[in-house]
């Protein structure tokens, strides 16, 4: 019990946002009308999607504790990415293999889907969304109507208060109003 003293509290705001990040991703919507692929990489891309909008919008910020959330927030996400791949049946072996290539192409996709939102560039956001979310055969309807919803989710993400945010308390738009 001493020992636990002496170990770092986590932050239930963290869990909270990556909560609501593994929510807003798991809206039927995406699945049936913006015919996001329902399986494991679909869903993954999904929460990479909203977790880059927050880690965005958190990055905008200059104040140091949005940095050192949204770093926890990350982390955590990893942590329950590891979780998952263990009750799938990955082997201990091969699990930080894995775990190394989600993060590469987390990094990969943060990369290319921030520098559209920066340069405003709704065609090369739909570009690179067509790419990742639907590599087999490519959907550049539903792509342009998630990049639309990405765009407009950065404008309402902007306008919400920090400390709002650093609570949990995130107010995505309706992601109902995008169709293919």
């Amino acid at each position: 019990m001493v020992f636990g003293f002496f170990r770092k509290r986590e932050n239930p705001s963290v869990y909270e946002v990556y909560n609501k990040i593994v929510e807003q991703a798991r809206r039927p919507h995406f699945y049936e009308v913006l015919r996001v692929p329902d399986t494991i990489d679909g869903r993954y891309d999904l929460v990479v999607l909203h977790a880059i909008l927050v880690f965005y919008r958190l990055g905008k910020e200059k104040e140091e504790k949005a940095a050192a959330f949204s770093q926890e927030v990350f982390d955590l996400f990893f942590k329950d990415m590891d979780r998952n791949l263990r009750e799938l049946g990955v082997g201990d072996v091969i699990v930080p293999k894995k775990i190394k290539k989600m993060a590469e192409m987390f990094y990969g996709r943060a990369g290319v889907y921030t520098e559209a939102i920066e340069m405003g560039d709704h065609e090369a956001l739909t570009r690179a969304i067509d790419r990742n979310i639907f590599p087999e055969d490519g959907d550049p309807v539903a792509a342009s109507a998630i990049a639309a919803y990405m765009g407009a989710t950065t404008e309402n993400l902007k306008k919400q208060p920090l400390d709002s945010l650093l609570s949990g308390d995130i107010a995505w738009i309706d992601e109902t109003a995008f169709t293919a």
